[in-house]
């Protein structure tokens, strides 16, 4: 038989086991406030307001490698400063402190007991008394030379991606010049002028145009543009310019030169990444006071002509299939005889597909057209200053290339 005392063994085991855990836990509380501000992971010192130092944690005693009693009473916290964060502290930082009643994340620079400097992140506040008045500045320091290392390795970095950026920005303009003839030749009895405007100077753009002798007087021009940027469009580009000029002299026909040219980019392009481009090639026969102008289209936007009179209108060609497409692409030839006075202007869809202004709308071919209205009558080289400035308009809604190439006959002479 089991007699009972009325008290329950395990229940008092589990209270006495309480009371010791609640005691333990607020002595490590009491330890654990004073060990974390003297070795915490970051430096603290309280300074009196004309700022000397009165107190100062373990943390970055041991970073500065100084004693307590170095500094605790005998030292201010501007001695710890290198010359210019003192200057710093003096015009800034001490009187934001003070209008303010506290301040962070200033980078300043500690100077250690061996000369060494320290990069810091300081945040300070001002401790008042129950009436307002300031009693101290308690300042929090964090260890930046991570931090600063970081910097100065980003920066690096950065510096070595603006050297590749502008060693890349040199090769593209160097490859771009190649693609494009180095001046426009002089015909007699017209005008000529052209434009190219880059929409990035990372990447060679793949627009291109050119104007060279035929013989018997005669002489070629084209206007295109490949599709997409960078290497291969360079290639294309260079692909479909020689092309061109070799055909021309053996058949000068603007649909026979377009198909010689549809025929090698299809067979040079046919498989799953296939290649293409847009294109007008020409030919352009001066006679007297007036310019025949015979060319084709392969998927160019019309030509523009602006006459003497004051009017401007696009001039299409039927069919004119893009090229490198299909193995039997369709071109058909147009004419137009410029006569004093007149102009005809050739551009890159660069222009009518920009989206210039805050509604980000396409420019489009009835603006373009507009705008051909307000130039004429004009010359060639005022058509093509005029979309010069008309490009730098549009800002950022360029995003590609465009080039401009204008012929025109020069206006009579009054008397």
């Amino acid at each position: 038989m089991m007699c009972s005392t009325g008290r329950d063994p395990g229940r008092d085991q589990d209270g006495d086991a309480g009371n010791a855990s609640d005691a333990t836990f607020s002595a490590l509380l009491e330890d654990s406030a004073e060990d974390l501000y003297e070795n915490a992971p970051c430096g603290y010192l309280s300074t009196m307001l004309d700022g000397q130092i009165a107190r100062i944690n373990g943390t970055l005693l041991g970073w500065l490698g100084y004693s307590r009693e170095e500094l605790v009473g005998r030292r201010r916290f501007t001695d710890l400063l290198t010359v210019g964060g003192k200057l710093y502290h003096e015009t800034h930082f001490a009187p934001l402190l003070q209008m303010q009643g506290e301040i962070g994340g200033v980078a300043l620079e500690l100077k250690g007991a061996d000369g060494a400097r320290l990069p810091v992140l300081v945040s300070s506040v001002v401790k008042t008394g129950s009436d307002g008045r300031p009693l101290l500045i308690r300042t929090t320091v964090f260890d930046a030379r991570d931090r600063r290392a970081y910097e100065r390795e980003l920066l690096r970095a950065r510096q070595e991606a603006d050297v590749d950026r502008a060693r890349l920005q040199r090769l593209a303009t160097t490859l771009q010049g190649t693609l494009l003839p180095p001046a426009l030749p002089s015909v007699p009895g017209l005008e000529i002028a052209a434009h190219y405007r880059i929409a990035s100077h990372d990447q060679v753009g793949g627009d291109f145009y050119d104007v060279f002798p035929l013989a018997d007087g005669r002489w070629g021009f084209f206007l295109g543009d490949v599709c997409g940027k960078g290497a291969t469009a360079a290639a294309l580009t260079s692909l479909a310019r020689y092309t061109m000029r070799s055909a021309a002299i053996y058949d000068p026909d603007p649909v026979a030169v377009l198909g010689n040219l549809n025929t090698v980019m299809n067979q040079e392009y046919h498989s799953d990444d296939p290649r293409f481009c847009t294109v007008i090639f020409g030919v352009l026969v001066v006679e007297g006071a007036s310019c025949l102008i015979t060319f084709a289209s392969g998927g160019h936007p019309p030509a523009l002509v602006l006459r003497a009179d004051g009017t401007a209108e696009y001039r299409f060609t039927p069919g004119g299939q893009l090229i490198g497409i299909l193995p039997d692409a369709r071109f058909v030839a147009g004419s137009v005889r410029l006569g004093p006075g007149d102009a005809m202007m050739l551009y890159s869809d660069g222009l009518t597909e920009a989206r210039p202004g805050a509604g980000r709308e396409r420019y489009g071919e009835e603006a373009l057209e507009d705008f051909a209205l307000e130039l004429a009558p004009t010359s060639a080289r005022k058509s093509v200053e005029a979309v010069s400035a008309l490009l730098d308009t549009f800002g950022d809604g360029l995003d590609d290339d465009t080039a401009v190439l204008a012929f025109s006959v020069p206006a009579l002479e009054r008397l």
